[in-house]
């Protein structure tokens, strides 16, 4: 009885591509609640409860899957540090550094617009 291997998986690198990695990646980065804990981690670290008091409206739950699908993606590193009671530390990984650099630009170009968004919101209101 001969054993056939099966083909190794090519690796797709497309973010439009369904199977790609970069697009799971893209789509965790991308939600609401990630992109604002990758800007509040480029100012440093955190624990997990300054963490969720830095970013407003963000439940418990949604702070540690979010936490958690970074962690995955390979952008946050969870630390346990020695201390009674023992203390977790979340920070960048070098390409979370990357990633939140980005995201910082786009959120000073947003910032920065603010008075125009809200007056193109003003206008398109229902009345």
């Amino acid at each position: 009885m001969t054993h056939r291997e099966d083909p190794p998986q090519e690796l797709v690198v497309d973010v439009f591509a369904r199977g790609c990695t970069s697009r799971a990646a893209f789509e965790d980065v991308t939600g609401r609640w990630a992109s604002l804990v990758l800007l509040a981690l480029g100012e440093g670290r955190f624990r997990f409860n300054a963490l969720r008091r830095k970013v407003e409206g963000v439940s418990e739950k949604m702070l540690s899957q979010t936490l958690q699908a970074l962690e995955r993606d390979g952008m946050v590193t969870r630390e346990v540090l020695s201390a009674i009671p023992p203390r977790v530390e979340y920070s960048l990984t070098p390409l979370g550094a990357g990633v939140a650099e980005r995201l910082r630009s786009l959120a000073d170009l947003l910032e920065s617009a603010a008075g125009e968004v809200q007056r193109a919101r003003e206008r398109t209101a229902p009345r």
